[in-house]
């Protein structure tokens, strides 16, 4: 990756990814282990999409499916006991809410390319929703 790409990742994980992190323990009420390969996250000539593309496509869809987990007791017991770890990459080339996200050995992974569909966050969230739901 390219300068422009390393800065701007680093920018990133200095402020948002840091916000994203204490917004996430206060939904879920613990520290989770969130591992996020940011080279694969980073794509050639893209790094003017980052500060907008990456939170819509990852942390904000995240996000919005724990709220709505974590909105009472029960919610929170299960993923304090059932999820550990969130990975987040762009791996398999995935673009569709239906096939980023899966959830196994007490491990969440969201896997999708961090600049299409942006703008699907509440699909992404809903589906993650789902998933969860159905595996706790």
């Amino acid at each position: 990756m390219g300068l422009a790409e390393r800065r701007i990742t680093k920018e990133f994980q200095e402020n948002e990814f840091q916000q994203f992190l204490k917004e996430l323990k206060e939904v879920v009420g613990k520290d989770l282990e969130v591992d996020v390969d940011w080279g694969t996250l980073q794509v050639d000539g893209m790094s003017h999409l980052y500060q907008k593309s990456w939170p819509q496509v990852y942390f904000q869809p995240l996000l919005t499916a724990l709220k709505s987990i974590c909105q009472d007791d029960m919610g929170k017991e299960a993923i304090a006991d059932e999820l550990t770890k969130v990975v987040i990459k762009n791996e398999e080339g995935i673009s569709s809410e239906s096939r980023w996200s899966t959830f196994a050995d007490n491990t969440l992974v969201l896997d999708h390319k961090p600049t299409t569909n942006v703008h699907h966050v509440e699909a992404r969230a809903k589906k993650l929703q789902t998933l969860l739901e159905n595996s706790l």
